[in-house]
């Protein structure tokens, strides 16, 4: 056996490592909203581009926006530089100040622009992801982490929202711009629909066959179907000779038009395609009106993804005959149903992508204020002046409300979600959640199965039990999401590969090239095109985010160089033989090489689904000695599983439901969710006094970092049955082992009071209560506040006793007529310890809110003991509850 095939599992774990290590967990937010920040915000504001109030001569330009450091604005007016830290505590939103530059532009009477100063406006604040590349965080070393107070091992990728944690939880859908065909019963035969999406705005483009072999299309505005002859015609081929070649150059398929063209036959050019459009869009019009009417609803509304000009009327007719053509041959049984759940036909959309919809609409309203703003100082008579004219709260109200409540525009709900802190794995775990939009209440089966292109990329594991199955799914651990490169730069590397365009598209033998769904042309030797695109990608000439796949059966080429597809890292093999050796993992293993080496230099490249397709995958490097033909070795074939089922040992010993289990109660185990969890005051949190690394440890384990944040306890088990006290898997412990601190465990949970201002100069205040304050409660209730009010730390406090005091001013008028006799009856509104708990007072944290106003956080703590009906678990999904803590001389004993 040669060198090469020494690859031991060590090794190609080491690989794994070195790409956790220099990419994180939760990179694909980080880089979904890094591009957000980068380039996607800018590329909103250039859509705009202008503000052109109703004033003679004078309009607005937009320019560059751009984001300064996370700051706050205190009460006094100052700006303060803050740490997340300190938003958690004082309650705060994380947010960075957005500054955009406008230019006032006057018109003189020749029409000659003026445009006035530039001036950066400041025009609402942005939420900041924690370790993005705005985050200091993100610069900082795990000792300015420390002393920032924060964690080091924490992932970031969230958001804080008036101190809670919130995460953009991924949502999965189906891919825009790309034809996708099913058979149906009524009617319509069958039917080609596409989503075709562009700047933010997705219209539907549906054709369907009926019964007598017509097709028909529908798109958004145009009440009615329209014939699909009819609608070729509209975009400029007008004789059936340029319809029928722009479908297929198959006689079966071209006999299959011959219902459409009979049903447009009277229509005999373009002019009377479009008054015929026309008839419908603008009723009762002239016929100059209807046509031009038909035009821009054509321009505008029709496969907005191909472009919205009059050059792309072209490109609009040959995609609709790539419809036409798909339709047909599934018809004649050339071709297959798309399959909805196939992942080369998803994608998934990150926080940068949520975010830049919910800042399109933010953005949108804020240009109209704007506009509004300005033309009220025009019929006042005054000069229009810019900066008055922003009002910033425009945007940031918008963004935090839609963070803090999870609704989305669009009418999504649950988009953010607070972050599961219960411990470690649990926050992993959410923050690579992927959320299908279908309907709980439907069975969906299809869409709940696990998928074969789910390989490597969802785990198979991982989902809810319950009405979720199936929809709510997570990452595996080596997935990665792609943010997406510059089409155009793709485009032009394509026709540099002699790729003949749409216009010289007449040739029979070629192959169709698309890319991201677009129909981009034709290229006769289709093997050594894509070979050359593998090629230049694996050599860096283009973005390795490319991925190309050769459908022969179809002859079609799909290349994706969009966001959102799941990808994944294989070691390449070419001609039977692994490119990556032994020395290379070396340089690996001695920090000379990082993961990203590997990629430069061509050893490993990620495919997503569709690129799986044409792919040979390997399992083994021994593998490689029995066929010749592979292309592709997996890295490590037990990272096809995600965060939580990859703490299992020996997860493939275990029947199926039991790994699913452990995966949902590895995220309940109690441990230590953070090391800073003395500086936090989460709202309930639970930490395990002696919480221990497992005895028996998983490769996985070691890559998140289980040890440094492990939840759970070794302990000693006997299987045996005990005078049925364990049965229904009830577990029988060992009082000794308990009164010893065995699971034994501090839950914590956090009150708060604010000192808040009223009109009239009226406000809230700590203090310790007086009789006379309305609401007073039995005096034994204020034992432990000190003189200002408030608890003292280690005060033990039972249910119901105060641990803020606090009075408030009247609440009704009628409260004030009192006020010419003697001052007004002030209210108690003390915060008290929960009815059913008692505990420590473990912190007291007193500041001021971003308004000024006092704010006191209390801590309680309260040490928990293990007790009957406590649910304990193996790893193994073998779960169980306390049915009797007995003795130790009770219980069976080794020798």
């Amino acid at each position: 056996m040669s060198e090469t095939y020494k690859l031991s599992i060590e090794d190609r774990w080491i690989l794994i490592e070195s790409m956790v290590k220099e990419l994180g967990l939760v990179r694909q937010h980080l880089d979904s909203y890094n591009e957000f920040i980068q380039n996607g915000m800018q590329k909103v504001v250039q859509e705009i581009g202008s503000i052109k109030p109703e004033i003679p001569n004078y309009y607005v330009k937009i320019n560059k926006i751009y984001m300064e450091s996370p700051n706050v604005r205190e009460a006094d007016g100052s700006l303060n530089n803050i740490y997340p830290s300190e938003a958690r505590i004082r309650n705060l939103t994380y947010t960075a100040p957005l500054y955009l530059e406008l230019t006032p532009v006057r018109v003189d009477e020749a029409g000659n622009e003026i445009p006035r100063e530039t001036s950066p406006v400041f025009i609402g604040r942005m939420p900041i992801m924690l370790k993005s590349k705005v985050c200091p965080l993100s610069r900082m070393t795990d000792e300015e982490l420390i002393k920032a107070g924060e964690d080091p091992n924490d992932p970031g990728g969230y958001f804080i929202i008036n101190g809670s944690e919130r995460v953009l939880v991924t949502q999965e859908d189906l891919a825009p711009n790309r034809i996708l065909i099913e058979h149906k019963t009524g009617s319509t035969t069958s039917m080609a629909k596409v989503f075709s999406t562009a700047q933010g705005v997705r219209a539907p483009v549906t054709m369907e066959r009926s019964r007598d072999g017509s097709l028909s299309v529908s798109f958004p505005s145009v009440p009615r179907k329209i014939p699909f002859a009819v609608l070729l015609k509209a975009l400029g081929l007008s004789s059936d000779k340029a319809i029928v070649e722009a479908v297929s150059d198959d006689p079966e398929v071209r006999k299959e038009l011959i219902p459409s063209l009979d049903e447009a036959s009277e229509i005999t050019d373009e002019e009377k395609a479009l008054d015929f459009i026309g008839k419908r869009v603008a009723v009762g019009q002239t016929i100059d009106y209807r046509i031009k009417r038909a035009r821009e609803i054509l321009d505008r509304y029709l496969l907005r993804h191909i472009g919205t000009t009059e050059e792309d009327r072209i490109g609009k007719a040959y995609f609709l005959g790539q419809m036409a053509q798909r339709l047909l041959e599934l018809e004649l049984g050339k071709r297959q149903e798309d399959d909805k759940d196939h992942y080369a036909n998803k994608r998934l959309k990150l926080s940068g992508e949520s975010l830049i919809s919910l800042f399109r609409v933010a953005f949108m309203s804020l240009c109209r204020d704007i506009k509004y703003q300005l033309e009220r100082t025009a019929i006042r008579g005054r000069t229009p002046n810019i900066k008055t004219a922003v009002r910033a709260d425009v945007i940031t109200e918008r963004l935090r409300h839609a963070l803090a409540t999870g609704n989305w525009v669009g009418g999504k709900a649950g988009v953010s979600q607070l972050l599961d802190r219960t411990n470690y794995i649990s926050t992993l775990s959410h923050l690579r959640r992927v959320v299908s939009p279908l309907s709980r209440t439907q069975p969906h089966f299809e869409a709940r199965d696990l998928h074969p292109t789910h390989f490597g990329k969802i785990c198979p594991s991982e989902t809810p039990e319950g009405p979720n199955c199936g929809l709510v799914k997570n990452l595996a651990l080596e997935a990665y999401i792609s943010v997406g490169t510059d089409e155009k730069e793709i485009e032009d590397f394509l026709y540099s590969l002699n790729l003949n365009e749409l216009k010289n598209m007449k040739s029979t033998d070629a192959c169709k090239v698309f890319l991201n769904g677009r129909l981009l042309g034709s290229h006769p030797d289709p093997k050594n095109f894509v070979a050359s695109i593998k090629k230049a990608r694996r050599k860096g000439l283009i973005s390795p985010e490319v991925n190309v796949n050769f459908y022969e059966d179809v002859e079609e080429i799909q290349i994706n160089c969009d966001h959102g597809r799941v990808r994944r890292p294989l070691l390449i093999v070419e001609k039977g033989k692994l490119k990556l050796e032994q020395k290379h993992v070396e340089k690996l293993k001695n920090g000379a090489w990082t993961w990203n080496d590997l990629i430069k230099r061509g050893f490993v490249e990620y495919l997503d689904a569709e690129e799986e397709e044409s792919s040979y995958i390997a399992m083994e490097p021994e593998d490689l000695e029995k066929d010749s033909s592979y292309t592709h070795l997996e890295i490590a074939p037990s990272s096809i599983l995600g965060i939580c089922a990859s703490l299992i040992p020996f997860a493939e010993h275990n029947q199926s439901p039991r790994n699913t289990y452990e995966s949902a109660m590895a995220k309940q185990a109690l441990g230590m969710y953070a090391a800073n969890y003395r500086l936090r005051v989460d709202t309930r949190s639970h930490i395990l006094f002696y919480p221990q690394k497992p005895l028996v440890k998983t490769h996985g384990m070691d890559i998140i970092n289980f040890d440094k944040r492990p939840a759970g306890q070794n302990m000693v088990i006997a299987l045996l049955s005990y005078e049925g006290y364990n049965m229904e898997d009830a577990i029988i412990f060992n009082k000794h082992s308990i009164e010893r601190g065995l699971a034994r465990s501090a839950f914590f949970r956090r009150y708060e009071a604010e000192e808040r201002r009223y009109p009239a100069g009226q406000e809230d205040k700590f203090e310790r209560i007086d009789k006379d304050v309305r609401g007073f409660r039995p005096p034994e209730a204020y034992v432990h506040l000190s003189a200002d009010g408030i608890v003292e730390p280690e005060s033990q406090i039972k249910g119901d006793e105060v641990i803020i005091g606090r009075t408030s001013p009247p609440r009704f008028l009628e409260e004030y007529s009192e006020f010419e006799v003697r001052a007004p009856i002030r209210h108690e509104t003390s915060i008290s310890m929960r009815h059913s708990e008692e505990g420590f007072v473990d912190t007291v944290i007193l500041t001021e809110t971003s308004d000024g106003n006092r704010l006191v956080k209390v801590k309680m703590r309260d040490m928990r003991i293990p007790e009957l009906g406590d649910k304990f678990a193996s790893r193994h999904g073998q779960k169980g509850v306390i049915g009797l803590i007995a003795p130790p001389e009770d219980l069976p004993f080794t020798a």
